[in-house]
């Protein structure tokens, strides 16, 4: 048994949870989320808890068992307090300046790269440009905007400028050395 899929999910005060056969929806304060569960996989509410469980022990249902209990974890967490992820850009001339619901990022290329936020994220910047806060209640898209931002320039370990995570530890090499 999958020891991630056994542990049911606990609902807090704030999210309402509506059950509807293979169809979870999740409401918070931060937002609402969907999920539908695929055959085989059994979803229940007992008091504020939610239960996964498998019809049988086939290799496709084992493996589907702790994936949909962890996506309803992250949607309930979602809609409750939401996900960001925090980027930071360092280079002479590198920024990041928004312009609705698009970001304009000047990378050092002949040309700024427009980047379209997605639906349900909020893009705040700070620091003239270089720090790029992105939050929104959906786990999956949040870090996949940011993989996006980030893969227009990925921190070089000779200067280290580039898009990287806040935080992120980028290993610097020594330049040419001279004889």
């Amino acid at each position: 048994m999958s020891r991630i899929g056994k542990n049911p999910v606990v609902v807090p005060a704030d999210v309402k949870v509506e059950l509807d056969g293979q169809s979870l929806t999740v409401s918070g304060p931060k937002g609402s989320m969907s999920l539908e569960a695929p055959v085989g996989i059994n979803l229940a509410q007992v008091n504020n808890e939610i239960v996964v469980e498998r019809v049988n022990n086939s290799k496709k249902l084992r493996a589907m068992h702790g994936t949909i209990r962890a996506l309803i974890q992250n949607n309930v967490t979602g809609v409750k307090d939401g996900y960001t992820k925090e980027l930071e850009i360092q280079g002479v001339g590198f920024k990041a300046v928004q312009k609705g619901q698009e970001l304009v990022l000047a990378l050092g290329y002949s040309h700024e790269i427009n980047f379209k936020i997605p639906e349900g994220i909020t893009c705040d910047l700070a620091a003239g440009g270089t720090e790029i806060k992105l939050s929104g209640c959906d786990k999956q898209v949040v870090g996949q905007a940011a993989a996006q931002i980030r893969s227009y320039y990925k921190a070089e370990p000779y200067k280290g400028k580039g898009v990287r995570y806040k935080g992120e530890n980028v290993r610097r090499k020594a330049g040419k050395a001279v004889a």
